[in-house]
């Protein structure tokens, strides 16, 4: 990552929706400099690396609890 971003940018990004935090998947492949199709992609094919808690889900998994 060539650029430093300071943790008022990153945690102004958060959100607290129904108890849970939550960051939008553009702002996340912002800070990490690719596209947001490439960290969905990545996400999809790595799903065992992130904690359960933090696992990424799509708009349709979560209208599904609404």
């Amino acid at each position: 990552m060539s650029n430093v971003i300071s943790m008022e940018v990153i945690t102004s990004k958060i959100f607290v929706i129904r108890g849970k935090k939550v960051m939008l998947d553009g702002d996340l492949a912002f800070f990490y400099e690719v596209t947001t199709k490439r960290l969905n992609e990545q996400v999809k094919r790595n799903i065992k690396w992130f904690p359960e808690d933090c696992v990424p889900r799509t708009y349709v998994e979560v209208r599904k609890e609404a």
